[in-house]
């Protein structure tokens, strides 16, 4: 289903003085983040009239991994992995509408692209939050509190930005700063905060530092310049940005003094899984049957999965090669670039003004060593954004598993105390959950809608019963994200129906 019409206008935070009215008038969803996957959730919203949503960001626009548009990048999963195709073709917020807009639907046609470079991901993604209605940027949220007596959440917003720098005495709603200060309230959250890059505790110091070259790939096009001037430069890390980076960064250092090494924990610099079987695992069906698994078994299993996610794309590997072979012919030599998997950093420091000294360890050799460098990039992966402070006020109502993470059930939704009614869902925070599939772009528009289905009395979007050819167990895991009930929440679906007076 599609609707070409916006959905009713999405509230406004209210000043501290309307906060009483605002509760009259909540959403039926807000959201905590504007990233490729709350921004999923929003163009399926749009689709929905009957919901009133709100997505809430303090960027001032949508970026998606700025430091890593290296020119000529892919996203590593096919076009049709955009935010809604594969819950709803026929939306106006397709890949396909983005070309159609801008005159590009037949050179995309001609030139028979399967997966897009991350660059035009990023402007498709911009385009659609420039057109679709209900999203705020330059909104931060403070707190969300559960508000007993209106059965509702509470949600504490600062308006960033220009438009929120009018003097304090102008109006009751501003503090000191000149920041507008916002109350909405909403029947049901959902959490999209995304990540945040990961450095390894070992080179913390280093990279906390200031002025010492020891940076996260997710800044590395912001320091590009620096880099390919830099000496010698080492590369962390054996996934795709690692592999992206360095290919970067070997194609343009002269020839026969490139300064590079390439250094990674993986046993090897191995390629992503990427038969047509294995990519099962990213579907629907696998990540009912994950979620169905015991809690020890969903640990035991994921660290063995690596190379489903973490692995490089065979395309790369074989550009890096070809890069390395051409080097090699051209100065009649080996190139100035080394590659080490099976190494972990101890320790590391600076010895000199412009060096730095990694503490080495080969897992299998048992050996260790040390190695100079003038720069390091750490392609070290993300991890999921702490929202202990944000979600302070509900962290007794949350329930926990054996290791103190979150409970989330088939919906993406955490599992909560029955005195909450209302449901806060997770987005790309439930791998320990739901599995690989988690952080995956080609889940997004199927998670989406089984999130909006389970806020509705009638799912607004119908999704398969099956996925894919493999049974990944012998007893079915069931359906999810159709209109499956919830155990504490006995009147979700009716309250979309009224409005608290």
């Amino acid at each position: 289903m599609s609707t070409a019409q916006p959905p009713n206008a999405a509230a406004e935070p209210a000043s501290a003085a309307e906060s009483a009215s605002a509760a009259d008038r909540p959403v039926d969803l807000a959201g905590i983040g504007i990233g490729p996957f709350n921004l999923s959730l929003a163009a399926l919203a749009h689709g929905v009239p009957a919901l009133r949503t709100a997505f809430y960001e303090q960027r001032p626009a949508f970026h998606w991994h700025p430091g890593l548009l290296i020119d000529g990048a892919t996203i590593q999963v096919p076009f049709l992995a955009d935010l809604v195709t594969l819950a709803d073709p026929g939306s106006p917020w397709t890949f396909l509408q983005y070309l159609k807009a801008h005159e590009r639907l037949f050179p995309f046609y001609v030139a028979e692209r399967f997966h897009i470079e991350r660059a035009e991901y990023d402007a498709y993604c911009r385009w659609v939050t420039e057109r679709l209605p209900g999203l705020h940027f330059d909104h931060r949220v403070d707190a969300v509190r559960w508000d007993h007596e209106y059965e509702l959440f509470e949600i504490d917003l600062t308006r960033l930005g220009p438009a929120a720098d009018a003097p304090a005495s102008d109006a009751a709603g501003t503090d000191a700063e000149g920041r507008a200060l916002g109350r909405v309230y909403a029947r049901n959250l959902v959490l999209g905060v995304g990540t945040e890059p990961y450095v390894p505790e070992p080179l913390r110091p280093l990279a906390d530092a200031p002025n010492v070259p020891v940076l996260h790939s997710s800044d590395y096009l912001e320091h590009r310049e620096r880099l390919l001037a830099t000496g010698h430069v080492t590369v962390i890390g054996s996934g795709q940005s690692g592999a992206e980076v360095f290919l970067d960064l070997l194609r343009n250092r002269p020839l026969g003094a490139e300064g590079l090494h390439w250094m990674a924990r993986t046993p090897a610099f191995a390629p992503m899984e990427y038969g047509k079987l294995g990519l099962e695992q990213f579907s629907p069906d696998y990540t009912r049957y994950f979620h169905t698994l015991p809690e020890p078994v969903r640990d035991q299993l994921l660290p063995r999965q690596w190379q489903l996610y973490k692995g490089i794309a065979h395309e790369t590997l074989d550009a890096i090669h070809h890069e390395l072979y051409r080097r090699a012919l051209h100065a009649d030599g080996w190139p100035g670039a080394v590659l080490t998997p099976g190494v972990t950093v101890r320790t590391a420091g600076r010895i000199a003004a412009a060096q730095l000294e990694l503490h080495l360890e080969h897992t299998e050799q048992g050996t260790r060593a040390r190695h100079t460098t003038e720069a390091v990039v750490l392609a070290t992966g993300y991890r999921e954004r702490r929202v202990d402070t944000l979600l302070a006020a509900l962290d007794p109502y949350v329930r926990r598993d054996a290791s103190e993470r979150p409970r989330v059930d088939g919906d993406h939704r955490l599992v909560l105390d029955p005195m909450i009614k209302g449901s806060v869902y997770v987005q790309n925070a439930e791998r320990h959950t739901h599995g690989v599939g988690t952080p995956d772009l080609g889940l997004a528009a199927w998670r989406s809608a089984v999130i909006l289905n389970s806020l509705l009395a009638e799912p607004a979007y119908r999704l398969p019963s099956r996925t894919a050819f493999t049974a990944f167990g012998l007893q079915p895991s069931g359906r999810c994200g159709t209109v499956a009930g919830h155990p504490h929440l006995p009147d979700q679906r009716t309250a979309l129906t009224s409005t608290r007076t």
